[in-house]
């Protein structure tokens, strides 16, 4: 059975309707909304509509997410690290290298080749065939914790929470340079970088709201070891707010120092916790992943001094 939603526009007349209903509901992603458009999924006041139509107040959209399709996406045999499982969802720790889901130059070794061949049919279809089940990402070189819904009512149960901060999502990180205080709040937004398109940028052009708490957990030198929450979850969002405050996360190949002595495959960036509550049962969760030994010895390194 499909899932729907019915939106009556009350604001944000002349907005992209694409833009509007990703604004809206936010677990779906805008390139799926554009595909469901594409698809005649979307209907404004019953009729199909392009993905520029400029929504005005009083128009009813209804949002039909079909049926899961076929996936296209080869099924492989790649072990996984399952922190916790049940008939509605996963909690993996991701090992830094692994791509979150197939794109252009990485089809395969992903961890939803993993999960396809883990889960067989049974991961949800809200963001469609090339990232069923995922809720959130990691980005490839961050290890650590990631929800995976198996359904559709556990992922907008979930999507929802993200929405409304209360899934608490918890990262450790080491990072350049001495930190003035021994905590602090980042509230900047984050967006397109304006010439480098593959980065994110602090920016008020096209951005959106981020906000990245971090606690300083050791002062080892030249560098610390820190705590970070986040609140909004933006892409390379701790990567571009440590940078821009002058503290780059070690090994960040596109963010960090131009010199970096310990020569690490990726950013020192790991997703240590996540608390949620559960779609299905209404109980509260939290889990927890140590973080990966190469971390480790870098801090066992710089505590040597």
């Amino acid at each position: 059975m499909s899932d729907r939603h019915v939106i009556t526009v009350d604001d944000h007349s002349e907005t992209r309707i694409d833009k509007y209903i990703h604004d809206k509901i936010d677990h779906l992603s805008r390139s799926y909304v554009q595909k469901l458009i594409n698809d005649g999924w979307v209907q404004v006041n019953g009729r199909n509509i392009k993905a520029n139509y400029k929504v005005a107040v009083s128009d009813r959209i209804s949002i039909q997410i079909p049926e899961p399709e076929r996936l296209e996406v080869a099924s492989e045999d790649i072990a996984l690290d399952i922190v916790y499982e049940d008939d509605d969802l996963l909690v993996v720790n991701k090992p830094q290298g692994m791509v979150v889901h197939p794109a252009a130059g990485n089809y395969t070794g992903t961890l939803v080749n993993a999960l396809m061949h883990h889960c067989g049919d049974n991961l949800s279809a809200i963001n469609g065939v090339i990232r069923p089940g995922i809720v959130h990402r990691i980005d490839k070189d961050t290890s650590g914790l990631l929800l995976v819904a198996k359904n559709n009512r556990t992922h907008i149960g979930l999507a929802e929470q993200i929405k409304a901060h209360s899934l608490t999502r918890k990262y450790v990180a080491i990072v350049h340079g001495i930190l003035k205080n021994d905590s602090g709040t980042i509230d900047l937004p984050i967006g397109r970088h304006p010439v480098d398109r593959k980065r994110m940028a602090v920016t008020t052009k096209n951005s959106r709201h981020a906000i990245t708490h971090f606690t300083v957990l050791e002062r080892l030198g030249n560098y610390a070891y820190i705590a970070c929450r986040l609140e909004t979850g933006r892409t390379h969002q701790i990567r571009v707010h440590m940078r821009y405050i002058g503290h780059p996360i070690i090994g960040d190949p596109v963010y960090g120092a131009k010199k970096d002595r310990f020569k690490l495959a990726g950013q020192a960036l790991h997703a240590k916790l996540l608390g949620f509550i559960h779609p299905g049962t209404g109980e509260p969760m939290e889990f927890e992943a140590e973080p990966p030994a190469y971390m480790e010895r870098v801090l066992d390194v710089l505590r040597r001094g």
